[in-house]
């Protein structure tokens, strides 16, 4: 049996939906095949979280937990930390660097990807797919309105540079909107992105490579409900939005998302599992790249595992192709 380390938790503020992610991978995962350790990384120091809710040291020289005075080695880290330190490339250079096999991108595509606005550029070069015109603004810099407004126009989108689940994401309609929102970006990253908005329908696609076969999933829509103009925090985890999977759109439409994605992949680097999200501009029947997530959501209702079981592959199937890819690394 393999001994998996089920790394969760992290250092920013989707530290609770990585948790609730861990909890629905180790629900899933098959225990006849794997002694899974629950990993939790905390800014107060990372512990092995027994089943009896009592902690366990790791021993960070070697990332090692003693279990019943035994010294247990890991076969595989199925990461599961959204945001810092587990999808921005600090721990994959970490396990790298022990020899450690992840099942999440390298520390490179996981650190490029990370930043919204060192990705957008290097996508946008690849000429695959539309990116939205950008300005990234770094803490402490000093900030024209009108110079950014006439620029990208309005509405406009400003988050994170860094980061995910939407969190600090507005959308603006006005000037006097601007400032308190790159503010309040400000307060979770040290550089924003202000973003042109696009009108059009949100879509995501799944991909992964296990055992050398690239798997593309049916793509999702996302649309927001009770009043949620976009897909944000809430709409997210507190049932604001309709999930459709497969998307109701023509095949002509889905069929370029799942060959753009593939694409995309392999020109990033990927490994592992990860999802594309896009927004698709109906008007000028045109599609517009939005970020890629290189350690997408898995609770119960996360849009991947939706994907997979579209075709048939279960959870727990789904899990098995992912730890399968970080053995082929």
């Amino acid at each position: 049996m393999k001994n998996v380390a089920l790394v969760m938790g992290g250092y920013s503020d989707e530290c609770v939906v990585s948790m609730a992610s861990g909890e629905q991978v180790y629900a899933s995962l098959d225990k006849s095949k794997y002694n899974v350790y629950k990993i939790v990384v905390d800014r107060t120091g990372w512990y092995w979280l027994r089943l009896d809710g009592t902690h366990g040291a790791v021993d960070k020289n070697d990332f090692t937990v003693t279990d019943d005075g035994q010294r247990v080695r890991f076969d595989v880290v199925f990461n599961i930390i959204h945001g810092t330190p587990g999808e921005n490339g600090m721990l994959q250079g970490y396990w790298d660097m022990l020899g450690v096999p992840y099942t999440t991108c390298g520390f490179y595509t996981s650190a490029l990807t990370f930043n919204k606005g060192y990705c957008n550029p290097v996508v946008r070069s690849f000429g695959v797919v539309s990116v939205a015109q950008s300005k990234m603004i770094q803490a402490g810099e000093k900030v024209d309105v009108d110079a950014l407004v006439n620029a990208l126009g309005l509405p406009l989108f400003v988050k994170p540079a860094s980061g995910g689940s939407s969190v600090a994401t507005s959308k603006v309609k006005s000037r006097e909107e601007l400032m308190p929102a790159i503010q309040w970006a400000l307060e979770k990253d040290s550089a924003v992105l202000v973003e042109q908005f696009i009108k059009g329908r949100e879509f995501d696609c799944g991909v992964i490579r296990s055992r050398g076969e690239l798997r593309i999933f049916p793509i999702t829509e996302i649309i927001p409900t009770g009043g949620h103009e976009f897909f944000d925090y809430e709409a997210k985890y507190q049932g604001f939005s309709n999930e459709v999977t497969p998307a109701d759109v023509e095949e002509a439409v889905s069929s370029h998302i799942q060959e753009v994605s593939a694409q995309l992949y392999d020109m990033l680097n990927c490994r592992g599992m990860v999802r594309f999200d896009y927004i698709f501009d109906t008007e000028r029947n045109e599609l517009f790249f939005l970020e890629v997530n290189t350690i997408p959501g898995q609770s119960a209702e996360s849009i991947v595992p939706k994907q997979a079981r579209a075709v048939g592959i279960s959870t727990a199937q789904l899990y098995d192709m992912i730890i399968d890819c970080a053995a082929c690394n």
